[in-house]
């Protein structure tokens, strides 16, 4: 019998370092050791991180953070202004001046964050580049 941990145990803790790589990329810091900022801009992954000099070129996010938010953001923009408007038909003026920011609003602030999970999720997953 040995004393080293068993599947479970380490499944569990691979598990918990998982959820915490993509809460650290969530808040636009690098997956790999949680220090370094992720962004050098402000949707422009670092090339290396300056905390453990993780290497992110290898990394391709593409649009796909773009696709979720905009599904994030539009759907419940525009499902609540179809409610408004049947509901209390206002001016469209009245529409347009509340969802426009909301949506923008919205779709600013969840980028980077979408953009970190997606760095995150590529770093768990080990993808690369083809």
């Amino acid at each position: 019998m040995t004393d080293g941990p068993t599947g479970h145990e380490l499944q569990t803790a691979r598990d918990e370092q998982s959820r915490a790589s993509l809460l650290d990329g969530v808040l636009c810091r690098c997956p790999n050791c949680g220090r370094g900022p992720l962004f050098a801009g402000f949707l422009k992954v670092v090339d290396r991180c300056a905390a453990c000099r993780f290497d992110f070129t290898r990394l391709n996010t593409g649009d796909g953070a773009a696709v979720f938010v905009m599904q994030i953001a539009g759907a419940p923009v525009v499902f609540g202004a179809l409610f408004v408007q049947l509901a209390y038909n206002p001016p469209i003026w009245v529409l347009l001046a509340v969802a426009l920011p909301l949506v923008l609003g919205l779709s600013l602030g969840l980028m980077r964050p979408g953009k970190g999970v997606m760095v995150a999720l590529q770093m768990r997953n080990r993808t690369e580049r083809c």
